[in-house]
């Protein structure tokens, strides 16, 4: 399936989230993954200016945003849906890591509309409301400091979500660029730069061809594994022909 369309199924979803400025920072999250679909579960502020001032940009997502007063309403017409844990929980679906629970989720995308549910910034989601879900996820944070910002913990999922999408090779945004690659070099503009560079080395006192020992087996292996461009032949040579000039030991001019 299409991985926009993939994308474009998933809600991502809010449950009583206490600060604008989160809501705000999690769409700004969503709209750079792809995702546009933000669902708010009775949120304390919203609108709200510092909402939008977080979203910086995706502000239309704030404007589209649903706001409903429970998690069921949220999940109306989701075919699935996945809870953020921080913990294991007694009842309720086992807790999978960001990438394996994603996987399943967008699985599952190709069958209808499907949710990221996240629960509020300081309590989390209940045991009632991670009970609606089939799936749970934790993110592994370091157990010494395992406190995770929720826009931060959206940008996290989204990414995984559309790393997913696109089979581990989303298109990269922006404008198109000049290459900065040039053409492999040929063998014999490689033979010619070990040669000129033998002959600088030899010159210059640092190589004695009488004996050679392994050096120039060593720099040919060394060049080899480098994989030179033509460019920079041209400029590995420029800068013997260089130092020919000013060592005089090659032709001025």
């Amino acid at each position: 399936m299409n991985p926009e369309l993939l994308l474009s199924r998933i809600r991502v979803v809010l449950c009583r989230p206490s600060h604008p400025g989160n809501i705000g920072a999690a769409a700004r999250a969503m709209k750079t993954m792809g995702l546009r679909e933000l669902c708010l579960v009775a949120p304390k502020r919203f609108p709200d200016a510092e909402a939008d001032t977080r979203a910086t940009g995706a502000v239309d997502l704030l404007q589209r945003a649903t706001v409903v007063d429970s998690l069921d309403a949220a999940l109306a017409g989701c075919v699935f849906a996945v809870a953020m844990s921080a913990r294991q929980r007694d009842l309720g679906p086992s807790v999978g890591a960001p990438r394996e629970s994603v996987a399943r989720l967008l699985a599952e995308a190709e069958q209808g509309l499907v949710a990221l549910v996240f629960g509020n910034e300081t309590v989390g989601l209940s045991n009632e409301e991670v009970l609606r879900c089939q799936a749970a996820v934790t993110i592994p944070t370091d157990p010494g400091f395992s406190s995770l910002n929720l826009g931060s913990a959206v940008q996290l999922l989204c990414y995984e979500c559309r790393m997913t999408a696109f089979a581990g090779r989303p298109p990269l945004g922006g404008q198109e660029v000049t290459p900065f690659a040039s053409p492999l070099a040929t063998v014999d503009e490689n033979e010619g730069l070990l040669r000129h560079l033998e002959a600088v080395m030899t010159a210059t006192g640092f190589f004695n061809p009488a004996q050679p020992g392994r050096l120039l087996p060593k720099l040919r292996r060394l060049f080899g594994r480098a994989r030179l461009e033509k460019e920079e032949i041209n400029i590995l040579r420029g800068i013997l022909a260089a130092t020919q000039t000013g060592t005089r030991h090659g032709r001025k001019g």
